[in-house]
């Protein structure tokens, strides 16, 4: 949504809206109907235990586990989940686009962040 600068300029905002609740309601779905034996959460937002202790009632037996990223941890969550892990920086390095991509149908080039090297 464009909202407007003190300078008269606007600019465009997005907004994390219920993410962790959709990743929750689907986890606790597919947990009790059977859609799923198991799941890796790669977050550590402690605001999903509630339906990971949900999803663990309905099936005991699940296997559910996080993917914590870098500096992001959650005693929570890895007590709740105990094959719990974190992702090393070298993979999130490893697993990035090149500096330069470029469309090869319209030949627009995109670049990478510097930041994110």
């Amino acid at each position: 949504m464009p909202l407007p600068r003190r300078c008269g300029k606007t600019w465009t905002h997005y907004e994390e809206k219920e993410t962790d609740v959709n990743i929750a309601v689907s986890l606790v779905a597919d947990i009790a109907q059977q859609a799923a034996t198991s799941a890796m959460i790669i977050s550590a937002d402690s605001d999903l235990s509630p339906a990971i202790r949900t999803a663990l009632t309905l099936n005991p037996q699940a296997h559910i586990m996080a993917a914590f990223r870098p500096k992001r941890f959650s005693n929570e969550l890895k007590r709740l989940m105990p094959a719990s892990f974190t992702i090393g920086r070298a993979k999130f390095a490893q697993a990035q686009l090149p500096t330069k991509v470029q469309d090869s149908s319209s030949g627009h080039t995109f670049e990478r962040p510097t930041h994110w090297a």
